[in-house]
């Protein structure tokens, strides 16, 4: 970055932001592995927070790949850029007073880390814990076939680790709960932490 930029502040503050629009923002930022179900839970927890009368976004992983991110590939430094603009954008949200629902693979602890220092308490991570192979008998997007065929390389569970959250602040199981019951475990995390009124 640098040396002769500076940030400006704007002149309505984030708890500004959060007071008027009546709910306090944080970042749920779910991770797994493909197919595990991160999106599926995602969009059930937006429409439960939507019809509560919250206001959220939903940052998916493959959609941010069509636009913010369509410059990166799959290799690790990409995956590294990947997670580090959408843990800027998560921010930016934020600091708008949105509740922010992140999708994303983000495979590597170090990654999920650097967006948890960089989102402080706000940053919830939610761990879609469903075993490879169930995921690969999912494979939505036939994604697992062309990996296991060498058609695509980088893939993570397959030739590219996946490292499991050590200790995330939801662990939902991707196979012994469903996609509903998934979320309501993360709207009753919201409630009991006192992020919804």
């Amino acid at each position: 970055m640098s040396k002769n930029l500076g940030w400006h502040a704007g002149a309505i503050l984030p708890h500004m932001r959060s007071r008027q629009l009546r709910q306090q923002p944080c970042a749920l930022w779910f991770t797994g592995l493909s197919g595990a179900g991160k999106s599926t839970v995602a969009r059930l927890v937006e429409v439960k927070l939507f019809e509560l009368g919250y206001v959220t976004v939903v940052l998916d992983g493959d959609n941010i790949r069509h636009g913010l991110c369509r410059d990166l590939g799959f290799s690790a430094d990409d995956r590294i850029e990947n997670i580090r603009r959408v843990g800027e954008v998560t921010k930016l949200f934020l600091d708008s007073g949105i509740i922010v629902l992140a999708a994303l693979i983000s495979p590597f602890e170090q990654d999920r880390s650097t967006v948890r220092t960089l989102l402080g308490t706000d940053f919830i991570e939610v761990f879609v814990d469903t075993p490879l192979a169930v995921c690969e008998r999912r494979d939505p997007k036939g994604l697992y076939s062309k990996a296991r065929k060498g058609e695509i390389t980088n893939f993570t569970g397959i030739d590219s680790p996946y490292e499991r959250p050590v200790a995330p602040d939801i662990l939902i199981g991707g196979t012994s709960q469903s996609p509903e019951s998934s979320a309501d475990s993360v709207i009753a995390y919201l409630h009991e932490s006192g992020r919804l009124n």
